[in-house]
């Protein structure tokens, strides 16, 4: 038994080395990388190798290891050379697999800093990660990597050109909150929720209006939808007030958001340790959904930071890594979001946590290849 549709995406990864030095297939060190990371306590290029060494006559059970495993240099050597972007379209064939259908699914798109990957010696700062996750299934879509959080303007336009978002409702935060970016969406099948903050101060303004003055604003009382929500746990005490109007006139540039529908505020008030805060937040957004339907879509996007970001860092150690090849940090990251989204579709131990899986896989390796077959059954 092997997983054929793994091997099969793989084996399409062009090998940026020259001949004479492929003493080790390509797909096998991707495919260690990946198993290596599927298991716990894997961080960087010496953790693979002793990984390799420890399951070598496992491994070659469904490998061909022609030249034994790779070293730890050979895992370093590959993954800086490796094109980040080729690389992410080979993972976006096997998510593509499991993703197939994103209809009424929200698609969270976010950035994040690999902290560990800055380079003080060579002036260069932190890389930054745009994601695309499927909320309720727990899967990334795709990512693209910049020098910068501030480049995330133009690198979320060309992350929407490389996945499929037809059918989904896709959410931004204020960064993401551009006309370009809504046509994008829209013209790609897709709806938007977008966070409007300061960066658009006129239009900020406009819609605080309309809901400040809905009559005045030309809104009739069926265009007002209102929903309370409640939440408490771990000392918070949370009421949410999601608000949404349907008339849309009152925005003078209305027509220059594509498919704009509807306005959203959502007023939050949050009690921790007997203090009391409030938030009032706005989104721009191409559906026309109830109330509820609307607060469940803003709260769903908040998942990419609390299932994504935060496991990637707490579970998988991200934060920690102190590989600071550009190359080497973003092919890396790659690796531990399919590692993820394969934990996440492993059924057999549904119960359990991904920490507790990631354990299982490292004591029981039958376990461990079970997670990664799931490519070749989804």
């Amino acid at each position: 038994m092997s997983p054929k549709r793994l091997i099969e995406v793989l084996s399409t990864m062009p090998d940026p080395r020259v001949a004479r030095t492929r003493i080790h297939k390509l797909v096998d060190i991707l495919v260690i990388a990946l198993l290596a990371m599927i298991n716990n306590g894997t961080d960087g290029w010496e953790d693979l190798a002793d990984f390799a060494e420890a399951r070598e006559k496992w491994l070659g059970g469904f490998l061909e290891l022609p030249g034994g495993v790779p070293c730890a240099d050979t895992f370093r050597r590959v993954f800086e050379a490796l094109d980040p972007r080729m690389f992410g379209e080979c993972m976006a064939q096997m998510t593509a697999d499991f993703n197939a259908d994103v209809q009424g699914k929200v698609v969270a798109i976010d950035g994040k800093t690999l902290r560990g990957s800055f380079d003080r010696r060579r002036g260069r700062s932190a890389l930054h990660v745009i994601s695309a996750w499927v909320s309720e299934a727990g899967i990334t879509l795709g990512q693209i990597v910049t020098e910068e959080k501030s480049n995330e303007i133009t690198a979320i336009p060309e992350l929407l050109q490389t996945i499929d978002v037809r059918g989904a409702t896709v959410t931004l935060d204020a960064m993401g909150c551009q006309k370009t970016i809504a046509a994008l969406i829209v013209d790609g099948g897709a709806d938007y929720a977008l966070a409007l903050k300061e960066n658009h101060p006129t239009l900020r303004a406009e819609v605080e209006a309309a809901f400040e003055f809905p009559k005045a604003t030309g809104a009739r009382k069926k265009d007002i939808e209102t929903c309370r929500e409640e939440s408490q746990g771990h000392g918070r005490h949370e009421v949410r007030r999601v608000t949404v109007r349907r008339n849309v006139e009152c925005i003078t540039e209305s027509d220059d958001w594509k498919g704009l529908r509807s306005l959203v505020m959502v007023e939050r008030e949050r009690t921790i340790d007997g203090k009391t805060s409030h938030e009032t937040a706005y989104y721009l957004s191409s559906l026309s959904e109830s109330a509820p339907r609307m607060a469940k879509c803003i709260r769903t996007h908040w998942s990419i930071e609390n299932n994504l970001h935060w496991t990637l860092d707490v579970v998988f150690g991200e934060d920690k890594s102190r590989i600071r090849s550009r190359h080497g940090a973003a092919n890396l990251t790659q690796v531990r979001k399919l590692a993820l989204s394969l934990l996440k579709l492993e059924s057999s131990r549904s119960k359990k946590s991904i920490v507790k899986k990631r354990k299982i896989a490292g004591w029981e390796p039958d376990y461990a290849f079970a997670v990664l077959s799931m490519i070749s059954v989804v």
